[in-house]
């Protein structure tokens, strides 16, 4: 016979849980797809691609080492383009700096004075050129370079156009040579360069 149940005591009921929703994620596809290209290990080897794969691939050619003298010709090329441009800055220097550049003002190469007769003894030659005019000396030379001294402005004070080669007028030559740097005759004597360089000056 069935024992009656205790009223006291409530019936079992069953236990509800909650549900879970289960939703494909992207990242779940892509495990699964990893998975199947990449099997675990023990599941199998990997299958080799088939040989037409291998033959549609290309071998990509070697890369070229790299020129480890690149550098060192880079500085042998600057080295060379900086001793090039001391040297030019060198020759430009020494050209500034060398005497004997000839200016508007210098005096034309002598020139040599044909002669007809036969040359005097040396002893007796002038060294200063034929035609020199010294102190005591007279005549239309005299006069002639006394009119040109006095177109030289400064040299010849107060001096007049007429009158023998006195020693106002050696003092003028001699003032004339010491400023216009003349040195091939004697101070005060009017010899061959000094005629020229007056002549040139006085047209």
């Amino acid at each position: 016979m069935p024992t009656p149940t205790d009223p006291e005591r409530p019936r079992p009921a069953r236990v509800v849980e909650p549900v879970r929703v289960l939703r494909a994620r992207p990242t779940d596809a892509l495990a699964e797809l990893m998975r199947e290209l990449m099997p675990e290990p023990g599941e199998g080897a990997r299958t080799e691609p088939p040989a037409e794969a291998e033959d549609d691939t290309e071998e990509l050619p070697p890369v070229p080492a790299e020129d480890t003298s690149a550098p060192s010709s880079r500085r042998r090329h600057w080295a060379v383009a900086l001793a090039l441009a001391a040297a030019a800055l060198v020759g430009f220097g020494g050209a500034l700096l060398l005497p004997g550049r000839q200016d508007s003002t210098a005096r034309p190469a002598p020139t040599p004075v044909p002669t007809t007769t036969a040359p005097s003894a040396p002893s007796k030659a002038d060294p200063d050129g034929p035609g020199t005019l010294r102190q005591g000396d007279s005549g239309p030379e005299v006069t002639e370079l006394r009119r040109r001294l006095l177109r030289i402005p400064d040299v010849f004070h107060d001096g007049s156009a007429t009158g023998p080669y006195d020693a106002q007028l050696a003092a003028a030559v001699a003032r004339f040579q010491l400023w216009y740097g003349i040195r091939g005759d004697e101070t005060g004597v009017y010899g061959d360069d000094t005629r020229r360089d007056l002549e040139s000056r006085t047209g």
